[in-house]
Formats: C-alpha cells, sequence, structure tokens
C-alpha cells in the first residue's frame, strides 16, 4: 500500500496561512492534494494537520483527515521524519498499513506527477531508504563569495578563485517537494537527505516558497510552468 502524508499545521510566521492562501484560484494545499490524486499512486492521501480550516479545506477537495497532530509536532522546529512517522503510526491504528510512504509538502504547487511516479520507481528499483527531488545550483558553489557590510568581496573557497565553471563539480540542493520513503525508513527516523537518493528534476519545475517574495515569483511564473 502506498499512501501519501502531507504535513500542513496550521502557523506560518513569514508568509501568515500560507497553507491555505488563495494560489491562483484554490487554497495552496489543494494543489499538492491534486497532484497526489492526479498520480493514481495512493490508496490513501492523508493530510496531517492541527488546524480545522485547513482540515475541512483538505477534505472538502478529497483528502482524508483522520486524526489531529499533537501541538508538540506542530511548532517552527518540528522537522519532518517524527511528523510523518506519527502519520503511519497513526494510520496503522486504523487498519492502513503503508509499504511505501509519501511526503508531499503543502506549498508545492509545481510537483509534477511524473516526477512523484520517477520518485516511487526509483526508491523501488534501487531498494534505498528516501528517494526526493534535486535541482542543480544554477552557478558553481565553489565559486560563492562573501560580502563584508563595507561592499569588500572575497571567495568563500579561495583556492577556486581562477577555476573554470565548467571544470567545477555539480552540486544541488533539495528541490523542496516531496519524499519518497520505505514506512519502516520513516518509523526509524533514519535522516531523508544524507539516507537518500537525488532525482534530478528540471530548475524551472520548483520553486521554494518561504518568503513573500518567493510566493510572487511563483505567481510569475505559474502558468509557463503549468503549461510544460
Amino acid at each position: 500500500m502506498n499512501i501519501a502524508i502531507i504535513p500542513a499545521r496550521g502557523g506560518s510566521k513569514r508568509i501568515p496561512r500560507k497553507n491555505i492562501k488563495q494560489f491562483h484560484g484554490k487554497p495552496m494545499i489543494c494543489w499538492s492534494i491534486d497532484t497526489a490524486k492526479a498520480s493514481g499512486l495512493f490508496e490513501h492521501i492523508i493530510v496531517s494537520t492541527d488546524d480545522l480550516e485547513i482540515a475541512d479545506i483538505a477534505k472538502n477537495v478529497g483528502a482524508e483527515v483522520p486524526f489531529t497532530r499533537p501541538a508538540e509536532l506542530a511548532n517552527d522546529s518540528t522537522p519532518t521524519v517524527p511528523v510523518v512517522a506519527h502519520a503511519i503510526d497513526a494510520c496503522a491504528g486504523l487498519g492502513w498499513v503503508a509499504d511505501h510512504v509519501c511526503c508531499i509538502y503543502p506549498c508545492a504547487p509545481f510537483a509534477r506527477v511524473d516526477d512523484i511516479k520517477a520518485g516511487l520507481s526509483m526508491l523501488k528499483e534501487k531498494d534505498a531508504d528516501y528517494v526526493y527531488p534535486v535541482v542543480e545550483y544554477t552557478h558553481p558553489v565553489q565559486r560563492a563569495m562573501l560580502r563584508s557590510v563595507e561592499g569588500g568581496m572575497k571567495f568563500l573557497f579561495p583556492e577556486h578563485e581562477l577555476a573554470r565553471t565548467q571544470d567545477l563539480q555539480k552540486t544541488f540542493h533539495d528541490a523542496g517537494q516531496f519524499y519518497w520513503g520505505k514506512s519502516n525508513s520513516w518509523q526509524d527516523m533514519k535522516k531523508m537527505h544524507s539516507g537518500g537518493l537525488g532525482l534530478i528534476i528540471p530548475s524551472w519545475s520548483t520553486v521554494d516558497i518561504d518568503t513573500e517574495d518567493d510566493w510572487d515569483r511563483a505567481e510569475l511564473i505559474f502558468h509557463t510552468m503549468r503549461d510544460r
């Protein structure tokens, strides 16, 4: 059995109520729910939340909210893994025992069905603990620079100051969309980043929405992205 877990707490300081803020015609979380539904991969699509309004919106678009996330797992500093592990245990108590679980973030309007399917295939083929999408940095991090308050610049890695960018090793970052994992990997609290495999996706297919500027950028590229 495959289960999708969408963790959506009520509190958000930088973008108030961002999980249900309107994004191109519907609450933000609905994009993640609809993508999970469109994949056809999941027997259950669960929203883990501490917020009644989020729960009502999720249920109205076809997700399930069979439990309330406890307060100790709904603060700013709570990592993803224990939230998903709690949801897996709660689902098991209902008789829904999952083999593979996909955590889909509620603010991932550009997550693509094909990528979610590819992530599950990779998880199974490689017998991995986790698989998640990654994006290549647009500029080599080895040539990152620091700026002083006076405006002076210096290389973080001075040994690469004269290196050609094409000669430097490619680096990647978490796309912040979804994480496939074996059920027992989540429950054993294994680290999902260092313990997982990266599925490379195009840089144009993700925006990490943490600030108002991020939100505005997502709005600007939305139509281009959804047409691909």
